[in-house]
Formats: C-alpha cells, structure tokens, sequence
C-alpha cells in the first residue's frame, strides 16, 4: 500500500504543482502590468512594481489551490487510467472506497496548506502590498465620502446614562495603513442623540491600550440644554496634539479599512463581534468569515470531484479533453463560489448555508458521479 500511495500521490504533487505555477505566472504578468502605471510616481520604480506583484502571490496561491488540486488531480489521474496503470492497481486490490481515501487524505494536507497560506501569509503580504501601495498613491483609497467607523463609550460612575454616555461615529478621508489616518472627523452624541463633541484632526495614529494619537486637532464641544440655558457657551479649541480614548483597535480600523484579503479567520470573527456590540448589520462579514473558515475543505472536495475521471476509460476522450473539463469545473465552481456570498446577503440566507453551499453541491456532484461510475462502468 506504501508503494501505492508514493506513486499516486508523487503524481498528484507534481501535477498541482506544474498546475499552479502556470496559473501564479500567468497572474504575476497580469499584476506587475498592472503595477506598470505606476512607475514613475512618488518615486515609485521597477522595482516597487516587481515587489509588488510578488507581495500578491500568497493570495493567488490561497485562491488557486482548490483549482489547482482539482486540474492536476484529474490529469495525473487520467494519465494513470490512459496508460493502464489505474487499471493494474485496481486488480491488485485498489477498490474504489480506498482510493477514495488515500485521496481525501492527500486533500487534508492541500487543506492544510491552504488555511495556513489563507490565514498567516497571505494577509501579511496583502498588507504590505498595499502598504507599498499607498506609498505611491498617496494613501488608500476610501471613496469619495471616506470611511465610516462606529464606537461607543458607557457613562463612568456618577453619571446618569444620558449625560455620560457615548455613541461616536468617525470619519476618515484617507489611510495611509491600517493605524495612520488623514482627515479624520469624530462625532459624540449623547445618551438623547444630541451632538455634544466634534473633532478634527489632519492626521491620527492609533496608538498602545485603545489611545488614538490625534494631530492639528479642531475641536467642538456643545453645552447640554441646561448648561446651555445658565448661559454657557458653544467651546471651541485648537490643539497641537490630543489623545483620544477610544475601543476602536488598530484590528478593528485595519478591518474596516482594508479588504477582506488582509484579514485572517480570527481578524474576520473579532470584527464581526465589534460590528454587533456596535448594533451594525453583521451579515456579510459572517459570510466572509464561514468562506473563510470552509474554503480550505474545497481541496478535499476538488479531490472527491477529480477522482471519477480515473474510471473513464481512455477511449472515452484523451487526456486533454479531461483536463479541459477540469477546468471547466474549476471556474464554475469559483464563479458559484463568488456568487452564492452576494445572493446569501441579497435573500438573509444564514451565513455557514451561503458560504458552504458551492462546496456541498460539487461535492453531491462528485459522489453521484463517483457512485455512477463504479457500477455501471
């Protein structure tokens, strides 16, 4: 059985391989193309455009590799019925519910990299990637209207709820990474809704135990109606520098300010916990949460999905007309993947049903072809 295994899975290995560095070249041109337009700006080189487009491989390779897996399984397989080798395994013993096995442990390990590649490195170089980005742009685009955060602050001991709490929205026009802002605006409201702070700040940090370091600092504070009634004032004051406390951690702001490929599972989870103790609608990071947390099982699925091809016989179409069928697979399964989180948001489906739902149904697909072929052919 050892024997077994090091031929079937040395094959698989390679042809993954080759596989995903065909499709990774092909997408490393596309980007450092892209990266092109840049040259020239802000001091940006060749070189900034190189390291660029290599700072996006890592999540080219976690998007890839369920398609890869499934592309150079197929061919290492039809490659292996095509010249009877399949065939010989099978009478020496290889049933098909075995074969099964060997490849669903070889798509654990696929699984495995994936998440580990999905949830350390990619978002690290995504982050630097736009990092060097913003560097030659100026800043991370937000938009026209910037960049919405909320928080909220509980009234402190001898307060009553009105006056002492806090419901705080921020503004931030542009980031130049995910814990240094320029132009941001913060709103206080009280417990009544009334707006009782207004800050603004050419630039912020966000600094050490939840403390936003704030710059050229504009602010607004509003009396209450009492106050206001004994005849106190509108204050307005300037200040070079002002530490403003806040629950809004460097995660929360990258969270909310970079794209989803920069945040791992946990980042995901914990951002979707702020966004519901701030009452924000939750559904569409739940949904990315779940794709992210189930996307590593599509190698086991891709596996499934790959194997029935080795029961095709030759005759039946050579081995490029498999391959090409594989890829015909591979992009619709990325197509529903992509899909099914915008149609889960659209119809309140329950976020794990819409993120699982591509995968369940090629794995349906895989087992009833599967079933199909080892009894009747």
């Amino acid at each position: 059985m050892k024997t077994v295994r090091r031929l079937i899975y040395r094959d698989i290995v390679w042809s993954v391989v080759f596989v995903a560095a065909a499709f990774l070249s092909l997408f490393y041109f596309i980007d450092f193309v892209d990266e092109l337009d840049s040259v020239g700006r802000n001091g940006y080189t060749i070189a900034h455009a190189v390291g660029q487009a290599l700072l996006l491989v890592p999540g080219h390779i976690y998007e890839l590799l369920p398609i890869a897996v499934l592309i150079g399984t197929i061919y290492a397989m039809a490659r292996l019925a095509q010249s009877s080798e399949f065939t010989i395994l099978r009478t020496g013993g290889l049933g098909p519910w075995r074969a099964l096995r060997l490849l669903a442990a070889l798509g654990a390990v696929f699984a495995l990299l994936t998440f580990v590649v999905g949830d350390y490195v990619a978002p690290a170089t995504e982050r630097e990637a736009i990092a060097l980005r913003a560097s030659a742009r100026g800043g991370i685009a937000l938009g026209s209207h910037g960049a919405w955060l909320r928080d909220r602050r509980a009234a402190t001991a001898g307060q009553t709820a009105a006056e002492g709490e806090r419901s705080i929205s921020v503004n931030i026009a542009k980031a130049l990474s995910a814990g240094q802002m320029q132009g941001v605006r913060i709103f206080e409201f009280d417990g009544d809704g009334r707006l009782r702070t207004r800050i603004e700040a050419a630039e912020a940090r966000v600094g050490e135990g939840g403390v936003w370091l704030l710059r050229q600092v504009q602010q607004l504070d509003w009396p209450t109606p009492q106050a206001a009634a004994g005849g106190s004032a509108l204050r307005s004051q300037s200040l070079a520098e002002l530490r403003w406390p806040s629950s809004l951690s460097a995660s929360v702001v990258a969270a909310a300010l970079l794209p989803v490929q920069s945040m791992s599972t946990l980042e995901l989870w914990r951002y979707r916990s702020h966004l519901a103790d701030q009452d924000q609608a939750v559904q569409n990071h739940e949904i990315q949460f779940w794709k992210k947390l189930l996307y590593p099982f599509a190698c086991i699925v891709m596996m499934a999905l790959a194997l029935p091809f080795a029961y095709l016989h030759a005759r039946t179409g050579g081995v490029s007309y498999k391959v090409f069928g594989g890829i015909m697979l591979g992009i619709s399964f990325v197509l529903l993947n992509n899909a099914s989180g915008h149609v889960g948001l659209l119809r309140a489906w329950t976020p794990w049903v819409a993120a699982s739902a591509p995968s369940l149904v090629y794995l349906l697909m895989s087992m009833t072809a599967f079933a199909w072929l080892v009894r009747y052919r």
